[in-house]
């Protein structure tokens, strides 16, 4: 199972300071963070995709291509990729080239956003959101299989003999994730095409995220790709820790109180008990994370929240250090555990290669016997 953080990218101001990070200041904590989740030996980075305020991160690849040359090992993903708003024909390229440059390290998570003005920012109407997503991700994976692709749809001009460059590297597409908060459509486009999918599972109740998550693995059986407990799932979690659950709570409330997403409204019990937000001691994350596979079932991904609200650099790593050290490798430890054999681990370059190269293995020999077997016939 694969363990990591994501961020959304939000400058916000630190409720106990009063002070604001400047945009280069939040963009290189960022990277800061990403540097630290590989020293912890955390799995995966993923960074948000955001073209307004108070957000940084409007070009995703940039960021992660930076990082790849700054690390070894860590696996570097988008929690959003505008599937809506961005031209499939440069999204196939800049992925492509960052799976290059990052040694196939890279994969991606498609998603519509939330921000409505980007639509029209971007030359597109909202009201197409779903319809966008569908016909967009049909032509990026194209782009990505074929290497002479001719192609006319609804949203963008027709493409004639076009070939992407660069090639996916080794011939192997990076893995995609379908996140979606609240859309079955994409539940269903995800199974369709045997695709991870990942639920964000930060503001909703843990039945909306059972629901759609069950959705999912039904669709993923019905079109062939294997038993629904095969399906390849990704959670999203925010937490806060201190080693006492009380400071946890004191320190992290007027965060949670100001916050521009959550702030004003429920109070911080109500939430962390209606929602997977956990705010106490290492033991207590570890405790409810596990409590996930309960509903969802097993799964392959699980991505946390650490620096959003404001919180200082800090801090972040001060909750990366505890992520690392005491949650994450009991977490890894139970959840291999209970984990059966026959469901699979996430995808990654290397297994997706591997897999490539035994499928074209298995149809060079069938062509052998083919072949073989109509000579004897003539």
């Amino acid at each position: 199972m694969q363990f990591g953080v994501f961020t959304v990218g939000d400058v916000t101001v630190d409720p106990t300071t009063g002070r604001e990070p400047t945009e280069h200041e939040r963009i290189k904590a960022m990277v800061t963070i990403a540097l630290k989740a590989e020293e912890v030996g955390l799995d995966v980075f993923a960074t948000g995709e955001h073209h307004n305020p108070p957000f940084v991160p409007s070009s995703p690849t940039t960021m992660l291509g930076w990082i790849a040359a700054r690390t070894e090992r860590l696996l570097l993903s988008t929690s959003t990729t505008l599937i809506t708003t961005n031209d499939p024909v440069k999204i196939a390229e800049d992925y492509a080239m960052l799976q290059h440059l990052a040694d196939g390290r890279v994969d991606l998570m498609m998603g519509r956003g939330n921000t409505g003005p980007v639509y029209p920012w971007f030359g597109q109407d909202i009201r197409n959101g779903i319809p966008l997503a569908i016909e967009n991700y049909d032509l990026l994976r194209r782009l990505w299989r074929e290497d002479v692709v001719d192609w006319k749809g609804r949203f963008r001009t027709p493409l004639q003999s076009f070939t992407s460059t660069p090639r996916p590297l080794d011939g192997v597409p990076p893995f995609v994730w379908h996140g979606s908060i609240r859309s079955p459509e994409i539940a269903e486009q995800a199974a369709y095409y045997g695709d991870g999918f990942f639920a964000n599972h930060i503001f909703w109740p843990s039945e909306h995220t059972q629901r759609m998550v069950a959705l999912y693995r039904q669709r993923y059986a019905h079109y062939g790709h294997g038993s629904a407990d095969q399906a390849i799932v990704g959670l999203g979690g925010q937490v806060f820790m201190r080693r006492n659950s009380q400071d946890a709570v004191r320190e992290f409330r007027p965060y949670f109180d100001n916050a521009p997403v959550y702030g004003h409204g429920p109070s911080l019990e109500e939430f962390t008990a209606q929602t997977p937000l956990t705010v106490g001691s290492p033991q207590q994350v570890i405790d409810r994370t596990l409590g996930f596979r309960d509903y969802v079932g097993d799964y392959q991904r699980q991505l946390f929240l650490m620096d959003h609200a404001g919180l200082p650099l800090k801090t972040v790593l001060e909750q990366l250090d505890l992520l690392g050290e005491e949650v994450v490798p009991v977490l890894r430890k139970e959840f291999e555990s209970l984990r059966p054999a026959h469901v699979p681990t996430a995808p990654t370059h290397e297994s997706l290669h591997a897999a490539a190269r035994d499928t074209a293995n298995r149809d060079a020999v069938a062509r052998d016997a083919a072949d073989r077997a109509g000579t004897e016939e003539g």
